[in-house]
């Protein structure tokens, strides 16, 4: 079963959600707003877009077109339908495809920006993997790891080009360090904290292809208050962005 859903942050956007498949959270529009998307872009890339909130978001920013692939079929049907009452269908283009394998016909230096909410876990004996094919894909690193990400992104980036991603701040040394092996050099990372007085459990990162060392740490933002509501800080956030 599908539903109508509006975006936390963005409420005049409609989405298209399966009920009972992996729903887009907070990591995802958090992405939307970090992602730098300068004047003169001319094509973005989402990897994994899932039922497309991410370009749904960035179409508020911008008018360059942009590229949703996803590979399970579900997901890429609901994101053709959210793009299209949203009215965005011609700005947003969906492929159903395994991003290793169009990558591969895409010429290189394609693309102004880049990016991606990956899986975050890595498949490992003691892995408890999700029975629901939908959410293990998403959870997982079945189709797309790390590794996929950064070596498409050194192909697929115009020289100066950005990717940004989120994650686990658990992987973010190795985050780094495959950055930096695929001439992608990090600039800038943000650290979400659930709230106050609690450990990280998300991060932003984003880098640029070629580009010149400077790494900036930026403010750390607050999801929830005290008591349990959404912070000021968080909801200015997803509407503007930094």
């Amino acid at each position: 079963m599908t539903k109508n859903n509006l975006i936390f942050g963005n409420e005049d956007i409609k989405i298209y959600q399966d009920e009972k498949g992996f729903s887009f959270s907070l990591d995802t529009l958090c992405l939307a707003s970090f992602v730098s998307i300068r004047k003169d872009v001319k094509k973005i890339l989402d990897i994994g877009t899932g039922n497309a909130p991410i370009p749904l978001i960035l179409t508020k920013r911008t008018s360059a077109p942009i590229i949703g692939v996803e590979i399970q079929k579900k997901s890429a049907e609901l994101a053709k339908k959210s793009a299209k009452i949203n009215k965005k269908d011609d700005q947003i283009t969906i492929i159903n495809e395994d991003i290793v394998k169009i990558a591969q016909k895409w010429e290189s230096d394609s693309f102004t920006t880049i990016v991606c909410n990956p899986p975050f876990f890595e498949i490992r004996p003691e892995s408890n993997l999700n029975k629901q094919k939908a959410n293990r894909l998403a959870r997982h690193e079945i189709n797309l790891s790390l590794e996929t990400i950064f070596k498409t992104a050194r192909k697929l980036l115009i020289n100066g080009g950005n990717l940004a991603l989120v994650h686990r701040p658990e992987r973010l040394v190795e985050l780094i360090m495959l950055m930096k092996e695929n001439n992608i050099e990090p600039k800038r990372i943000k650290l979400i904290y659930p709230k106050k007085n609690k450990q990280t459990n998300m991060v932003l990162v984003e880098g640029y292809k070629n580009g010149k060392k400077g790494l900036i740490i930026e403010e750390p933002l607050f999801v929830h208050n005290q008591n349990g509501t959404y912070t000021k800080k968080l909801c200015q956030y997803l509407k503007k962005g930094d």
